[in-house]
């Protein structure tokens, strides 16, 4: 239940990045943002909160070598 929240609370920082990109109005981008900022620190709080109860356990870390590659993997696809 707690990662279905937090998948859902990411689908909503997704949603507010694409319209904060397409808003031509300041005052609703600002407004946006706010909104998104808020959105992050619900995030953030119920992650936490899940971490220390044991609900919900991250991914292993990636090793260097991982993360080498991926890197590698950008580099190439922005040339």
């Amino acid at each position: 239940m707690v990662a279905d929240t937090l998948a859902g609370i990411n689908g909503e920082l997704t949603r507010y990045a694409g319209m904060i990109a397409q808003s031509e109005n300041k005052e609703l981008k600002n407004t946006l943002k706010q909104m998104r900022n808020a959105c992050e620190q619900s995030q953030e709080e119920l992650y936490q909160i899940a971490r220390e109860k044991s609900y919900y356990v991250p991914a292993a870390k990636a090793t260097d070598a991982e993360v080498a590659h991926v890197r590698d993997l950008f580099k190439q696809s922005s040339l």
